[in-house]
């Protein structure tokens, strides 16, 4: 008993002292069997003080509290009654924390805190704002719920980590195209087909055709035969293409 009466002391002095900006500190009182109420409403308060983890009823009303500091509720496990409203809240980026608490601990708050400003969504509840309304956010958040606490993670974090990881990739798969050889195999068989086309024609044009196209594949056989050993090794040494004849 004289151990936790210290305790208490030692939080009602941490309190004191959080609170200089106020005409009085927040009123501690232990319940029974076990817990603490920390009152602190009509204070002027414009954040909350330091809260000790044994705290069990919070009464932060009639201040001028405009949000609530990320993780702030989050070592107070043993609330069982909290009342928040009347605030000035104001609903922007900043009240993200509050609302995803509030949403899981609706069963504790006495009234549904609402938000004061801007506009837009004065008087409405911090609950019943959407996910979509928080999308205008530089850093939105993502709430999840883990053994030790809450935890937030940045999509615009995951979505550079992911855009790095696509480039290292490209950049790797272009370095190892560059390196790669290609070999194009030219089968005997594909050297002197025959265009489906041409059976097609009548007869005495498609005898016209072949003539006109043999002599020309005549004229150009022997000029042909000149470039290709040059143009095989620009394909090599240029692009690392190799063709070689089945």
């Amino acid at each position: 008993m004289l151990l936790h009466s210290v305790t208490l002391a030692v939080y009602l002095l941490l309190a004191s002292s959080s609170a200089q900006r106020t005409v009085q500190s927040c009123v501690f009182s232990e319940l029974q069997p076990s817990g603490l109420r920390v009152n602190c409403s009509s204070l002027n308060l414009m954040e909350l003080p330091h809260l000790p983890s044994e705290t069990t009823e919070l009464f932060v009303q009639d201040n001028r509290l405009t949000s609530v500091p990320p993780g702030k509720f989050d070592r107070l496990a043993n609330l069982r009654k909290v009342s928040l409203s009347p605030n000035p809240f104001r609903c922007d980026c900043s009240i993200q924390y509050l609302r995803y608490w509030l949403l899981k601990n609706r069963d504790v708050v006495s009234e549904e805190p609402l938000c004061s400003s801007p506009g837009s969504v004065a008087q409405n509840a911090i609950t019943d704002l959407s996910d979509a309304y928080f999308s205008y956010c530089t850093f939105p958040l993502v709430h999840q719920t883990s053994t030790s606490g809450c935890v937030y993670v940045s999509y615009n974090t995951i979505a550079s980590v992911m855009l790095c990881c696509i480039i290292i990739l490209l950049l790797w798969s272009l370095i190892l195209a560059r390196k790669s050889t290609f070999t194009i195999y030219v089968e005997e068989r594909h050297s002197g087909f025959e265009a489906d086309s041409l059976r097609s024609l009548k007869p005495k044009h498609r005898r016209k055709l072949h003539t006109e196209l043999s002599g020309l594949s005549a004229d150009s056989d022997s000029s042909n035969m000149e470039l290709l050993p040059q143009v095989l090794e620009t394909l090599h040494k240029k692009h690392n293409i190799k063709i070689k004849a089945n």
